[in-house]
């Protein structure tokens, strides 16, 4: 009992090693403003630091305004750190006042995402780490904004977890009524589409006290809600809509205990409303004393099953 107590805890042990140890990069797509030569994108998260640029393990751009490269990591991340590793035979000052940025946008090919760091400079051929603190994104970008040059990376590391799973599309759903086409699973299709004729937005009928409920089948501790708005009409119509959390289908779930109240979401933005823990199997959004129609284009939940393993801690919750 002794040994298989042992090696139990030599395995649990060993996951939560995997789990935060793991450069998180490899798991990702890649892509750059330009190429040039033989210096493909892949080169830069190919596990090797070799900093020799005739060695063919860096990545390298053409001489172009404002050049760029962009890690896809295909999911969102909580970014630790990111590690770069400079070119060590020739022009090490290339990357000066290169960017980092990490978020979920390709606006600008994701250059406009939130900035973690600007490189002031790296040594030739070493490796230096920047810290982005839990930063969320699903891409990172580097790049060096406002001037024409050359960016290379011998590699690119990147330390970070998974965020939280987006528990909404583990469940079923059901809504008051339903306009047309707009049924309650366009809500929780993964798509964050706001234009309506795109078919990914939930409506229901123009009801007194219109209701959406989640039915997450489970009992859930529920940190926030994310919702997007319509974009192209009558974005007003959400304003006053309540989010609801709890265990009860009394009043069709809508009397369970309330997380926030939605005073505005700006047409086609997404709003994250804060829940801090509250426990529950259904999530319902109502608009209570009203007659309306509810639109919602996407409903997203971060929250952790009770009595679930909770990888990022390595511990029973």
């Amino acid at each position: 009992m002794l040994l298989v107590n042992l090696f139990l805890v030599i395995c649990f042990q060993m996951c939560c090693n995997l789990i935060h140890q793991t450069n998180v990069a490899r798991l990702g797509q890649v892509s750059q403003s330009s190429k040039y030569g033989n210096a493909k994108p892949e080169n830069a998260i190919d596990g090797n630091r070799a900093s020799n640029f005739n060695q063919g393990s860096c990545a390298c751009t053409n001489n172009n305004l404002n050049p760029w490269w962009r890690l896809d990591l295909l999911k969102t991340y909580k970014i630790n750190t990111v590690t770069i590793t400079n070119r060590q035979d020739c022009c090490p000052e290339r990357i000066n006042g290169a960017e980092i940025r990490i978020g979920n946008s390709l606006n600008d090919n994701g250059n406009a995402n939130p900035r973690c760091a600007v490189i002031s400079s790296i040594a030739a051929g070493a490796s230096q780490t920047f810290a982005c603190n839990g930063m969320e994104g699903r891409y990172i970008n580097i790049v060096i904004p406002g001037r024409t040059e050359y960016l290379t990376l011998c590699e690119v590391e990147v330390d970070g977890t998974l965020s939280e799973t987006n528990v909404a599309r583990l469940g079923q759903v059901a809504q008051s009524s339903t306009y047309g086409n707009a049924k309650p699973e366009n809500a929780i299709d993964g798509n964050r589409a706001s234009n309506y004729n795109q078919g990914s937005c939930a409506c229901t009928n123009n009801n007194l006290n219109p209701w959406w409920r989640l039915d997450l089948l489970k009992t859930y501790k529920i940190n926030t809600v994310t919702i997007t708005n319509r974009q192209d009409c009558c974005p007003e119509r959400i304003n006053g809509a309540e989010i609801r959390i709890g265990n009860s289908l009394n009043d069709n779930g809508n009397a369970n205990p309330r997380c926030a109240v939605i005073s505005s979401i700006a047409a086609g933005a997404s709003q994250t409303f804060a829940c801090n823990g509250m426990e529950g199997r259904y999530i319902n959004i109502v608009i209570p004393g009203r007659t309306e129609y509810l639109t919602l284009c996407e409903v997203e939940v971060d929250g952790t099953q009770l009595d679930s393993y909770n990888e990022s801690e390595c511990s029973w919750v």
